[in-house]
């Protein structure tokens, strides 16, 4: 029987070579004629992969049937509806959409084969992976966002091997993280964005450096984080009004701050009698 395509549904129904579905010669008839899945909806010969999906996910202990399927959407729906221990035969998959899946579900000991497979996408989804203590070895990944993402997880003593990486987001990610005296490194930084974010997360008493930077905005965020007074009587004098007016708000809340009157000691005055109103001796 010649499958043709629900009338509600307007993406041909075709086999993932373009030719028309042929339910009579398929391994699954049997299913198919037992209502078990149905062209145009449910149909792991289709090339659409909402409807492979959908007859993997209503028949999960067939996909184990289909891992070595010519088409590599078969493959890869079926790797992410398949029992994990099927998974190592996909690990060298010549389709990267069938590898990505498998990243996604292997443990850690066959997620670390991933690491240098030649699909950015692939190490990507390694990277959100892998165990913490292995991201070291994906510090000098290629791909800026392989990076990103190792940088955003690293542990933060190895942070500091990413401080002079070429990407921007990349140093964003460390500037967001790495603690002192790490971070001074970047108070320097090419990019001004950097640059920002130290001066957002520096002790207030190291802000002198970014109070002269020659980004207004750094010297704005430092105007804002400021403790101290002869610094933000400078930086009413900078020539951005805006890192001007930032200074002398700076400058009122801390002067207020240290103005507020120190809470007087409570005073406990005596009961003579109790609760009831009588005397107690």
């Amino acid at each position: 029987m010649n499958a043709t395509a629900p009338g509600w549904h307007d993406i041909p129904v075709r086999d993932w070579e373009g030719r028309p579905l042929d339910c009579a010669a398929c391994a699954h008839a049997a299913l198919h004629a037992a209502g078990g899945c149905e062209p145009g909806r449910s149909c792991m010969q289709d090339a659409y992969a909402r409807r492979i999906d959908r007859f993997f996910r209503e028949h999960r202990e067939l996909a184990a049937q289909h891992l070595d399927h010519p088409y590599f959407e078969v493959r890869a729906i079926a790797a992410r509806h398949t029992d994990v221990f099927r998974l190592p035969a996909l690990l060298d998959d010549p389709d990267e959409t069938v590898r990505l899946q498998v990243a996604l579900r292997v443990p850690q000991r066959l997620l670390e084969r991933l690491r240098a497979d030649p699909h950015r996408e692939v190490r990507i989804r390694v990277a959100q992976r892998l165990d913490e203590s292995q991201l070291g070895s994906m510090l000098r990944d290629p791909d800026y966002e392989v990076r990103r993402i190792v940088a955003r997880r690293l542990p933060e003593a190895l942070l500091p091997l990413l401080i002079d990486d070429i990407d921007l987001q990349v140093r964003l990610e460390v500037a967001s993280r790495v603690p002192m005296p790490a971070l001074w490194r970047m108070v320097e930084d090419g990019a001004p964005e950097v640059r920002r974010h130290v001066a957002e997360r520096l002790p207030a008493a190291l802000l002198t450096v970014p109070a002269t930077d020659e980004d207004w905005l750094v010297r704005w965020t430092a105007a804002a984080r400021a403790e101290s007074p002869a610094l933000l009587e400078r930086l009413q004098d900078d020539a951005e009004s805006e890192v001007r007016e930032r200074a002398t708000e700076r400058l009122a809340e801390l002067r207020a701050a240290r103005a507020l009157p120190t809470p007087a000691p409570l005073t406990l005055i005596p009961i003579e009698g109790g609760r009831d109103g009588r005397h107690r001796p």
